[in-house]
């Protein structure tokens, strides 16, 4: 199959190894689903699953039947195998910005954007509420790469303004003490123009699930009868989710205090508003300007009706 493009950097850090995208041997039609984090992944995955499985039966969690490939504590060997088994249309997840991932002509990606102060929030939610088994589990896996992920110390304000102007990569601008989610974005806009990479914005979703649904099955010529859209969207609708949530991610319990409903939080925006400052806002401009063209930044901001020329 042909390789378009091929990654120019290694992310390795506390959860990220990209290298393991070496191992990956693509399938014409393989699904991958790529964000920076906290922006529509599970959702996404979720889209996908009950597309590709439109009797509502699934073979597992959605986070097993998709696994997240470049995730380092995942055994490897395990991971290729469980994918190289499946005889299903394949979906993946990424996590990693295009310059870390090999794209192929034939494989189709779906990129999830949101506003970066949204993403923050959900982030928030993550990270504080992460079970100290799942820092050993992620900081004590053989091979990490860098510092430790750190604790979450319980000042939001502080970790905004770490996050928003801090990088984990010596290239990015952001995203401490994870990665950054505006080099994500700004990374996979540049090769907007591939007729293989979807966006899909979380406000789009949020706005018209039905709709974003059916483009999304259009992009990926899945034919839905029309008697089954009902059943497949209600799926994905986010109460539906929250209520699935232990099937959807079924290792969440070791992972988070609350588990898989911490997990499947709030599927809300502008949260921040009632908890970040001016002077705390005031950094989001200056980071947006480090890092964006304007048309992602209005794109990122606002979803699909952001997009028109410069």
């Amino acid at each position: 199959m042909t390789e378009l493009i091929r990654p120019s950097r290694v992310y390795q850090n506390h959860h990220l190894d990209s290298t393991r995208w070496e191992r990956y041997v693509p399938r014409d039609g393989d699904v991958v689903i790529s964000t920076s984090y906290k922006a529509g992944t599970t959702w996404t995955q979720t889209i996908v699953a009950n597309l590709v499985f439109q009797d509502g039966e699934l073979p597992g969690g959605v986070t097993e039947i998709s696994p997240w490939l470049d995730m380092r504590v995942r055994p490897a060997d395990e991971m290729f195998a469980r994918i190289e088994a499946q005889t299903h249309r394949r979906f993946l997840k990424t996590h990693l910005a295009l310059d870390g991932i090999p794209i192929h002509e034939k494989v189709q990606y779906i990129v999830v954007g949101r506003d970066a102060r949204d993403v923050f929030m959900s982030l928030w939610n993550h990270y504080s509420h992460h079970t100290r088994e799942a820092l050993a589990m992620l900081n004590g896996t053989p091979g990490r790469v860098g510092d430790p992920l750190p604790p979450c110390d319980g000042d939001i304000r502080a970790l905004w303004h770490n996050w928003i102007t801090r990088g984990w990569f010596e290239w990015e601008h952001d995203g401490w003490p994870y990665w950054s989610h505006l080099h994500h974005a700004q990374s996979w806009w540049e090769w907007r123009h591939l007729p293989n990479i979807l966006f899909v914005h979380y406000n789009d979703l949020l706005a018209d699930l039905a709709g974003e649904m059916r483009r999304i099955a259009a992009w990926l010529a899945i034919h839905v009868p029309d008697a089954s859209w009902p059943r497949i969207v209600d799926a994905a609708t986010f109460d539906t989710m929250k209520r699935n949530a232990e099937r959807i991610v079924p290792e969440a319990d070791m992972l988070w205090k609350g588990g898989a409903r911490t997990f499947i939080n709030k599927g809300t925006n502008g949260r921040w508003r009632d908890v970040l400052t001016a002077d705390d806002l005031a950094l989001y401009p200056k980071a947006v300007a480090r890092s964006l063209s304007p048309d992602c930044a209005r794109w990122l901001e606002a979803g699909r009706t952001a997009q028109r020329p410069d």
